[in-house]
């Protein structure tokens, strides 16, 4: 860690309970209430389109490069429109909107317009669309919601999944074909009635805002219930957490997609819960499109910052070679949170010294654990860490509790931020709590400080990957795909760990191209399996591999042979979600083939560089 002094940010002052039972399990809760909330979303846009009306809300690139902004005041006059709209075309909770759209204002205003008259919408992945074959999960979805009405701002590239999932029999809402029910300006001049308002007022702490639909990595996406509790009541453990936002409005600078809980919900809710201003970024942590990210980072300087660790890494590379940049995203900084993956600590490192050499101070760099069930701010940590992993401590509001299983403790959740369930399924819902009706996440955790629960957590396995080698030995998954990538030095992006019935464990790596094209002259020119089959790549495979065993001999840990995975991980076969998690079990069993070859003589396969 540097000797640098943190930059200076007001957190929550943290006063942890905790509570052993006789059967080994444990409670851990912060004292004291969590703040009042309202109990609607809207009455913070009703407040801030009265308190700061020319505050921007939110703004996107236009077709000329200049930003598009629409104030506080605009964005409440628009979603009033929009619900009279809505409530004209006779959507309700049984027959929501579905929303088939990038990130997007329209897409924002659309959302909030459905939920300002009691309307759920639930935003769908694009990828189901775009990315699938079969149109599977899209098909499924609508089984479960029955939309009475589909929003896609540009519906061309979406036209041959809704024909084949839908036909006719939905009404298009969209800005750029004759299908639209209603033209989007049409929609803008609409004068909301006395309907209206008495929908909003209607609305309260259990009324549905909206859908979120779980990744699918575990089957089909699950329609998780989202009502205006569950979303005022996180927000408000978000802004105890961050408590300098209370006089610091949020500037964020965003490309995460909205159809997940971590942008969607969170940060979309955030930037409205304190007037804050929420600026699209259109690129994305790829080779392609992280230039996009950078254009906009030099422009606008964020107070609070996302990213999933590859994004982090190629910012990295950007800020090393681009003062301007650098001096432009640390400017305002308080806090850069990741997630979605674990992050390696030579990313760690260099984020730590960037930000020194810019300001003379660290900026503070950490993580938490949430899911779509949990709104989805649940654990955070604001303690200065050495290294990357600490998930922190349970929100204000939030009883954690740890249950013993198989020598790991299972995390479970209470709270008003965690949904009654999914929507038309009470078999699933019953299979998610517990009997005491703590939500399950299926997460293990391991404490920092055994004997200090204020010190946090650390992430240790979904309890669902586990698994035992031939000796009988449990192989904590989830840690262990941690620390190998983090070993493979940028070379792997993830890594999925075979091994189960085995003697031994090995890994099949999912490759980081921009890393592997640097080891290579001309690298970026070559084909995936020319590239991935270059010596030098298989020799720095194999020496990571040899030094990472060296530290960790053990049988559950020790991973001395490795394949990288040339053919893209599949999303319709589950084995990727469209954010980038990978799914251990379900790469496994649609490549049970490969797994055969990772633990024989093949030529593919790297084995650890002997001394």
């Amino acid at each position: 860690m540097s000797d640098a002094k943190m930059r200076d940010v007001a957190f929550w002052d943290v006063d942890i309970a905790w509570e052993k039972r006789p059967d080994g399990t444990i409670l851990v809760w912060q004292t004291g209430d969590l703040p009042p909330y309202p109990n609607r979303l809207s009455d913070k846009i009703k407040h801030w389109a009265n308190a700061t009306p020319d505050q921007v809300w939110m703004a996107e690139r236009g077709p000329d490069g200049d930003w598009i902004k629409v104030t506080y005041s605009e964005m409440y006059t628009q979603i009033r429109a929009i619900g009279q709209v809505l409530l004209d075309m006779g959507l309700n909770s049984e027959k929501p909107l579905l929303i088939l759209s990038e990130n997007s204002i329209e897409h924002g205003l659309m959302a909030l317009g459905a939920q300002y008259v009691g309307v759920p919408s639930a935003a769908i992945a694009p990828a189901y669309c775009l990315m699938s074959n079969d149109y599977a999960k899209l098909k499924s979805i609508a089984d479960q919601i029955t939309p009475g009405a589909i929003f896609a701002k540009d519906v061309t590239p979406f036209s041959p999944a809704i024909s084949a999932v839908f036909g006719e029999t939905l009404p298009v809402l969209t800005l750029t074909d004759g299908k639209s029910a209603v033209a989007w300006s049409d929609i803008l001049a609409t004068k909301p009635g006395t309907a209206v308002d008495d929908a909003n007022a209607a609305t309260g702490p259990d009324t549905v805002a909206k859908f979120m639909f779980t990744s699918g990595t575990t089957g089909s996406p699950k329609a998780v219930i989202q009502t205006q509790r569950m979303l005022c009541s996180n927000q408000e453990m978000v802004l105890d957490c961050y408590q300098y936002l209370k006089d610091e409005p949020p500037v964020v600078v965003d490309w995460a997609p909205w159809n997940h809980v971590a942008s969607g919900t969170k940060v979309f809710n955030m930037v409205i819960y304190s007037g804050g201003t929420f600026y699209l970024d259109a690129g994305k942590p790829s080779p392609k499109l992280i230039g996009e990210t950078i254009r906009n980072l030099r422009e606008v300087s964020p107070n609070w910052y996302f990213n999933v660790p590859a994004g982090y890494e190629m910012l990295v590379e950007a800020m090393k070679r681009d003062p301007v940049l650098r001096q432009s995203f640390f400017k305002d900084l308080k806090l850069m949170m990741y997630a979605g993956a674990a992050m390696a600590a030579h990313t760690w490192r260099d984020l730590e010294n960037l930000a020194v050499e810019t300001l003379g101070t660290r900026v503070f760099l950490s993580t938490g654990l949430g899911s779509t069930e949990t709104a989805p701010f649940a654990l955070f940590s604001t303690e200065p860490q050495d290294v990357p992993g600490n998930i922190g401590i349970p929100s204000k509001g939030l009883t954690l509790k740890l249950v013993p299983i198989d020598g790991k403790l299972e995390a479970h959740l209470k709270g008003p931020s965690i949904t009654p369930g999914y929507w038309r399924n009470p078999t699933l819902t019953a299979e998610a709590f517990d009997e005491e009706g703590y939500y399950n996440l299926g997460d293990a955790l391991r404490f920092a400080d055994p004997e200090d629960p204020s010190k946090g957590f650390y992430f240790d396995g979904r309890t669902a990957e586990n698994f035992k080698l031939a000796t009988g030995t449990w192989v904590g998954v989830g840690p262990l795909r941690a620390k190998l990538t983090d070993a493979m030095a940028g070379l792997a992006r993830d890594v999925v760990i075979a091994g189960e019935g085995r003697d031994a464990l090995g890994a099949m790596l999912v490759p980081f191209r921009p890393a592997m094209e640097r080891l290579v002259e001309g690298g970026e020119t070559l084909e995936d399996d020319v590239l991935f089959a270059h010596p030098n790549i298989r020799a720095n495979i194999a020496e990571n591999l040899a030094k990472y065993s060296a530290t960790a001999p053990g049988s559950s840990t020790a991973v001395r042979r490795a394949i990288i995975l040339v053919d893209p991980l599949d999303l319709d076969q589950g084995e990727v979600t469209d954010k980038g998690s990978v799914n251990q079990r379900a790469v496994l069993r649609n490549r049970a083939a490969l797994v055969e070859t990772l633990f024989s003589d093949d030529p593919r396969v790297i084995l650890a560089k002997k001394d």
